[in-house]
């Protein structure tokens, strides 16, 4: 039995060794199967983040990790098509999350799933799965797209906080806290658009290279368990890899959008980061973290609105700040699942059509760097404004 002062750990079982061939991504993702339990339960393989003055785990880790585990329970020849998410509580990163899937049906062309992710017994995240049979749309089709935008460079190959010539774009997520890089571009029409005119824009891959064998959910990368028993996995072909680092990265920057077309500064001064580290009860390597995860915010703020002061006073936000920022739900539709690497250049678009009472909506798209649509993804978010009575930034802030 255990002992009530034993501190919980991140992880069921001890994390294994990362496989060689593996990208951090698939590292990151990896599941242990508990097959003791039952066929269909699942838990994290490795410790999971939680950024840096987040409530919880990054948001994409519970979409990424539940589509991995509902793709280990369907036969290959099925692919996912869409996934409808929402996030009930807040992850804790301390603890290991156990995801449940239910088998809700086996159909010739459909089949459906549901996933629970849980800690201490408690529903922190469900999402309802669809998959589809390769093929099943017949021989002849509709199909169309919407392009991607002509006018956006590709990123510059380099990793640090590199810039492009035109002065438009930064590399991050390069200190190894996440397992992807981004290259984010300015708002399109921040000067002489209305909010729900405005784009944000950033250039998304994981890095290094996603390996050809699964390695999701075995140990041994060789075997994933089809729900007919463990069977043997195609060489050559890691698609879902593929999708799952897709779902991790399609939740990055996602509802700060609407902050970014209203123009508003997130830290405005160094005197509002000092009152929000005040207010933080961490460990003081969780403080520097935030310190240093806010510091990059201001300056992304300074480097995207110092040209715009006129236009936020015109517009009257000048003196507004977002006091709390919370993802309520996620949903993707997977256009073109086999015809992308998520280790390549992405190119993602995302717009806010609507925002008041509190929340927000905001519709993001995703092309590979050939222009090919891969996926198009809604998030809505719970989005308040500090109050005047306030006297400092919610710690809520930027959850994900």
């Amino acid at each position: 039995m255990s002992s009530p002062t034993q501190k919980p750990r991140p992880t069921l079982i001890k994390p294994p060794p990362p496989l060689p061939q593996a990208s951090p991504i698939e590292t990151l993702l990896q599941l242990h199967p508990l097959t003791d339990i039952s066929p269909t339960v699942y838990t994290n393989a490795y410790p999971l983040w939680h950024p840096p003055g987040a409530r919880g785990i990054y948001g994409g880790a519970a979409i990424a990790q539940s589509l991995s585990a509902a793709q280990a329970t369907i036969p290959l020849h099925f692919v996912v098509h869409s996934m409808h998410c929402y996030f009930v509580l807040a992850g804790d990163s301390e603890i290991p999350v156990i995801y449940e899937v239910e088998r809700v049906r086996d159909g010739r062309s459909f089949v459906t799933r549901t996933v629970q992710a849980r800690q201490r017994g408690r529903c922190i995240f469900t999402t309802t799965i669809s998959f589809m049979r390769e093929g099943s749309g017949g021989e002849i089709k509709l199909e169309h797209q919407s392009g991607m935008p002509t006018d956006v460079e590709m990123p510059p190959e380099g990793r640090g906080n590199a810039r492009q010539g035109t002065g438009n774009a930064s590399i991050g997520g390069d200190d190894g806290s996440t397992p992807f890089e981004s290259v984010k571009c300015r708002v399109s029409r921040l000067r002489d658009g209305r909010p729900e005119e405005r784009r944000t824009r950033q250039w998304i891959r994981a890095k290094g290279r996603i390996s050809d064998g699964l390695v999701g959910i075995e140990a041994g990368g060789d075997t994933l368990d089809q729900g007919q028993g463990v069977v043997p996995a195609p060489k050559g072909d890691n698609h879902q890899a593929h999708l799952s680092a897709l779902a991790y990265m399609s939740d990055s920057y996602f509802i700060g959008t609407i902050a970014r077309v209203h123009n508003l500064i997130r830290y405005s001064t160094r005197s509002s980061i000092e009152k929000t580290l005040k207010n933080f009860h961490g460990s003081d390597k969780e403080k520097e973290e935030m310190r240093a995860h806010m510091e990059k915010i201001a300056r992304e703020d300074d480097d995207e609105t110092a040209a715009f002061d006129a236009n936020r006073d015109r517009e009257g936000t000048s003196q507004k700040q977002i006091g709390m920022m919370v993802s309520l739900d996620h949903s993707i539709y997977f256009h073109n699942p086999r015809n992308f690497r998520a280790d390549e250049w992405m190119f993602s678009e995302m717009n806010s059509p609507w925002a008041g009472e509190g929340r927000g909506l905001v519709w993001q798209r995703i092309w590979s760097k050939d222009g090919v649509l891969i996926a198009t993804c809604i998030q809505e978010g719970l989005v308040r404004l500090k109050q005047e009575q306030e006297t400092t930034p919610s710690i809520e802030i930027w959850s994900r």
